[in-house]
């Protein structure tokens, strides 16, 4: 399987894999506070500093120090005073209590060591009305991303999300590779 790296500006995973398009999938708008969970170099994190707004918040949270300092960086180029990057486990990531719209994870719950766990600390960070997000790869053979065996099929998704105590709103494809589940607090 080739292991191929995504950037933060990689113009060809925009080809397949657009944050904007995602972000107005999943309501993204100005001055909301968003949550990004393996954030990497920032590939979801930029765009949604840009698209939130001065009056909005991302904090965005990866366990590599490298990504983070590159996010940083890159934020800082950009103006973006709105973005908070920091090196964290998200095992034990509560950036805050009950402060967000949406935590988002970006193809990224299956590589976390207990996503029980961080789903439940999810739920520690979002607002009542808030969601989570989790963008992920599908269940299928391809030339890159993680290998099989170590994706969540929807189903494996779907029922980790609702084991953490939320319900699902959604379940859609977001392009060629990728599924996505909205999935918000139970009333």
């Amino acid at each position: 399987m080739n292991k191929r790296r995504f950037l933060a500006d990689d113009p060809e995973r925009k080809q397949w894999q657009d944050p904007d398009t995602i972000f107005s999938s999943i309501g993204l708008g100005e001055r909301m506070v968003f949550i990004d969970l393996g954030c990497g170099e920032g590939y979801f994190a930029l765009p949604a500093g840009r698209r939130i707004g001065p009056g909005g918040k991302v904090f965005a949270v990866d366990i590599n120090a490298e990504a983070v300092a590159h996010l940083r960086e890159q934020a800082k180029k950009e103006g973006l005073d709105n973005l908070f990057a920091d090196v964290m486990e998200a095992e034990t990531a509560v950036v805050c209590q009950g402060c967000a719209d949406i935590v988002f994870f970006g193809i990224d719950l299956h590589d976390f060591n207990d996503p029980l766990t961080v789903l439940k600390n999810a739920k520690k960070m979002l607002k009542p009305s808030g969601r989570i997000v989790d963008l992920d790869w599908k269940d299928m053979p391809m030339d890159f991303g993680p290998p099989a065996e170590k994706r969540f099929s929807v189903a494996k998704a779907k029922n980790l999300i609702q084991s953490a105590g939320f319900r699902i709103l959604s379940v859609n494809d977001a392009g060629p590779y990728h599924y996505l589940i909205i999935a918000a607090h139970f009333a």
